[in-house]
């Protein structure tokens, strides 16, 4: 029987910032295909989490467990809890981010010369201290162990600058909305991280890639898909399951020779 290079099966899977849309999205089709998932996220209470997953918590392939990406201490401590029930990790999904909300503060969303200190510092610290942190702490159990895979989740806006075109509509709602420089700046900052421990630790056989993701459809307003599908040659945002199978592919042996890259899925944003 030829081996499918896909396979997953008992894989065990750290995904930082596990149960936020698209973290509750690799969760899910990962255990679904055998693998043992381990969820840090800040939001650990059962009853809060996506009803699609709640039939996974009490079995062997789902850990929710409460980390704080932004504290050493808090991801050792989930890192112990995982190697104490399943054993050493064999890969690291970095997905935990920090956005400005379209509701956040006139001034946090307002002009870059007016952004303020202290959102700049908040998103940051998520964004690259967290991921920094975690593959300080998990990769370096990988390396020691001698194999892995460490996913840095990266955006479009880490890549080229945001389309400020695409928000003009609420400029004219009297809402001067600009995206926010802090997003774009982390995201840039995981491609080369990404590069450096793909370099780092090639040796050690720990592989690691960043994946740049466009937009998700996630209940925006009207005006802002129809700017936002109009800059993008596939017309339309991502379905929320659509980035599953980069996932799957770079934990899986059918990109056992892929490390310090950048896997571009955006239906063709940056292609413009």
């Amino acid at each position: 029987m030829t081996k499918d290079i896909f396979d997953v099966q008992e894989k065990i899977i750290i995904i930082t910032g596990g149960l936020g849309q698209l973290g509750t999205q690799f969760t899910l089709a990962l255990t679904e295909r055998g693998a043992k998932v381990a969820s840090f996220d800040l939001q650990s209470d059962e009853k809060e989490i996506a009803p699609t997953l709640r039939s996974w918590v009490g079995r062997d392939h789902l850990q929710l467990i409460r980390v704080d990406v932004t504290k050493k201490q808090s991801i050792q401590e989930g890192l112990q809890k995982v190697i104490g029930h399943w054993g050493i990790p064999d890969a690291l999904i970095n997905n935990a981010a920090l956005d400005a909300a379209p509701q956040a503060s006139a001034e946090e969303n307002g002009p870059f010369e007016n952004y303020p200190e202290t959102a700049w510092d908040k998103t940051l610290e998520v964004n690259l201290k967290g991921t920094f942190l975690s593959c300080q702490i998990i990769g370096r159990r990988m390396a020691e162990s001698g194999r892995g895979s460490i996913i840095n989740v990266g955006s479009i806006y880490g890549t080229v600058s945001p389309d400020q075109r695409v928000y003009e509509y609420r400029h004219r709602e009297g809402d001067f909305f600009y995206k926010p420089v802090a997003y774009s700046a982390s995201k840039a900052g995981l491609l080369n991280l990404t590069r450096y421990l793909a370099t780092y630790w090639a040796d050690k056989n720990v592989r690691v890639n960043t994946v740049t993701f466009g937009g998700v459809l996630n209940q925006q307003d009207e005006s802002f898909l129809e700017n936002y599908c109009a800059r993008v040659p596939m017309g339309r945002m991502a379905r929320p399951d659509e980035y599953n199978g980069a996932i799957i592919f770079l934990l899986s042996d059918a990109s056992s020779y892929m490390t310090g890259a950048n896997l571009v899925i955006d239906g063709g944003w940056t292609a413009w």
